[in-house]
């Protein structure tokens, strides 16, 4: 058995990394495409690799002749007219090679694991294509496959419907062709297609073909499962650095991130924090079904989405600010609006006293095992501090501790005698046991405490982080306005406001949701604190701060974890720990979680 790369094209779409050369001499964490196919091809007992070159060939066809000196044979074909034709003129000029031994052809700007290439070559079928379930940052050639992985179609990109993805596949570009199956069947249709199409075609339009004639052996061969990536610009490249990456690199290439792992299907982020439960299907399809309109429609201003916000909490329009999520409120809040000492409870949600000046930061450092505090601590602690300003997290974040709503209005009166701004975040209110009661969020108390803010993430416990969307309220009607006029007009999209719009009718669902969450939180934490090695914190969020007591630090076990493609923040990093071992994990769906404990038990 022999290999053929299909290496002669231009790369265009990687910009000044193809200037000088060929796609395949970008490298991949410091290795490059080639090195790497070559390498993998190496271990397979291969008569010889066969490289069609074109763009920069003499460059790469210089590269590994030096560096591949003694290496068992490899042989180069030069398409000389590599700029004007595709892959199918490539693919024609070694059609004698093709048709002389068994072929492994593939193109040379994929990254694969190891796996992929044996499980090919040792698969019985002898004509094969290697494909993956469609994923959404797949593009070109799909194919429909039947239970017995005979191929039914090919689907070229003109004929590509999105409603039908559930049941595409994506053609990996990397095809085991028997002898007889190049000498009898592909070799003669990939001349005439050729003759009668043309050369600016691609190779797997032959393939497309024998399929619709009924007159093809190959079938198909899915992945299932193990890691590739085909590289045709620069985010390509930074997606594949990350998914072929290791242990600590691994790690901080996510997180550099913060967020965008949509584009890393197999991922488990229990990192980022959202209701598993909302929103419910007919709410995503009513969004769906207005998509059109408001893409090509302008949002509201300010006036009419603090009206919406109004609505959505049952407050007064002049009370609410709509933010671009949370943290463009939190950015505005303690950057204009803190001008001296802030108390600040730590562990906490580093976004506030990142915005802070340090010296301005007055550390309240909780230090009980499980991070709890009292209303009384935080007044006797804060009392001679000569505060402006005092930050409380309810329930707190990493740590899920809950400080019931009287003992928060006890804390209110006393900032207010002490003419103390008192600013809650009660993103994470809607997760707390009996949750209906627990909310800053009415006009009343709005009114009673006008030197009290409220800040909430929409994002969280709506489950819906991608539209971006938070409010900060409170009945200082003259900071409030002040706020709406420190933000953009345009600051939230026409996706964000029509989802405001529309909760309403979603509201008993929300409900339900909330305490199918409760339920799950509890079932979870059950199965977390069977876990040897992990001490659970109690928590009333959608999250659970767990110390690492044996066998890992946090910062071995975060490691461990991103090698089975699950992402955990490493709370011991946070500030003030004290040197504590700590992993925050967030409450997901029964299913994810039940994968995730499963992970840990094997660990």
């Amino acid at each position: 058995m022999q290999a053929i790369i299909l290496a002669a094209g231009m790369g265009k779409r990687l910009g000044e990394l193809t200037r000088n050369n060929t796609k395949c001499m970008v490298e991949v964490n410091g290795e490059k495409l080639i090195d790497r196919i070559i390498s993998q091809l190496a271990g397979q007992n291969l008569s010889r690799i066969v490289i069609v070159t074109g763009y920069k060939g003499d460059v790469l066809e210089e590269y590994i002749t030096s560096k591949y000196s003694g290496f068992p044979k490899i042989e180069f074909i030069r398409n000389p007219i590599f700029d004007k034709t595709n892959n199918i003129y490539s693919l024609y000029l070694a059609k004698d090679a093709l048709m002389s031994e068994d072929t492994i052809l593939l193109e040379s700007d994929l990254i694969i694991e190891n796996s992929i290439l044996e499980s090919l070559i040792l698969h019985p079928d002898p004509d094969l294509a290697l494909v993956d379930k469609y994923q959404t940052w797949m593009d070109g050639t799909m194919l429909r496959i039947d239970d017995d992985r005979r191929i039914l179609n090919f689907i070229p990109k003109e004929a590509f419907r999105f409603e039908d993805t559930d049941i595409y596949y994506k053609t990996v570009n990397i095809y085991k062709f028997s002898k007889e199956f190049s000498r009898n069947q592909y070799v003669p249709f990939l001349e005439a297609y050729s003759k009668v199409m043309g050369n600016n075609e691609y190779y797997e339009q032959v393939l497309r073909v024998l399929t619709l004639l009924k007159n093809s052996t190959m079938k198909a061969l899915p992945v299932e499962g193990k890691k590739w990536y085909e590289i045709d610009d620069i985010q390509d490249l930074d997606i594949a650095s990350t998914l072929f990456s290791d242990g600590e690199v691994k790690y901080h290439e996510y997180h550099k991130r913060y967020g965008g792992f949509w584009r890393f299907p197999a991922l488990l982020d229990y990192c980022y924090l959202v209701n598993p439960f909302f929103p419910p299907k007919k709410m995503r399809d009513e969004m769906k079904a207005n998509f059109d309109a408001l893409l090509e429609n302008y949002p509201s201003g300010m006036g009419i989405n603090s009206l919406l916000a109004g609505k959505y909490f049952s407050i007064n329009p002049e009370y609410v600010v709509v933010g671009n999520g949370a943290a463009e409120l939190i950015k505005t809040f303690t950057e204009r609006h803190c001008t001296g000492k802030v108390g600040v409870i730590f562990p906490t949600f580093d976004e506030y006293p990142n915005r802070l000046p340090k010296e301005r930061i007055v550390p309240y450092i909780v230090d009980s095992p499980d991070f709890s505090y009292t209303v009384n601590d935080l007044i006797a602690f804060f009392k001679d501090k000569k505060l402006e300003t005092l930050l409380l997290i309810n329930p707190d974040n990493p740590s899920g501790h809950f400080m019931p709503i009287k003992d928060v209005l006890k804390l209110a009166d006393w900032c207010k005698e002490n003419k103390i701004r008192l600013l809650v975040d009660e993103s994470f209110v809607d997760f707390t046991e009996e949750f209906e009661a627990n909310s800053l969020l009415h006009n009343d108390i709005l009114e009673k405490y006008p030197g009290m803010f409220v800040m909430k993430s929409i994002s969280k416990s709506y489950g819906v982080p991608g539209l971006r969307l938070g409010i900060l309220a409170g009945g200082d009607n003259e900071l409030i306005s002040r706020f709406k006029k420190e933000v953009s007009i345009w600051n939230i999209n026409s996706f964000g406001e029509f989802y405001m719009q529309i909760f309403g009718k979603y509201e008993s669902e929300y409900t339900e949701a909330c305490h199918k969450f409760v339920i799950e939180r509890e079932r979870f934490g059950k199965e977390m604190n069977k876990i040897p090695y992990l001490r659970v914190i109690p928590s009333q969020a959608n999250y659970f701060l767990c110390e690492v007591t044996d066998k890992y630090t946090s910062a071995q076990l975060t490691r461990k974890l991103i090698e089975h493609d699950v992402l955990v923040s490493d709370c011991g990093l946070k500030r003030n720990m004290q040197g504590r071992q700590l992993i925050r994990f967030a409450v997901r769906s029964p299913r994810d979680n039940d994968k995730l404990v499963s992970i840990l038990k094997k660990l």
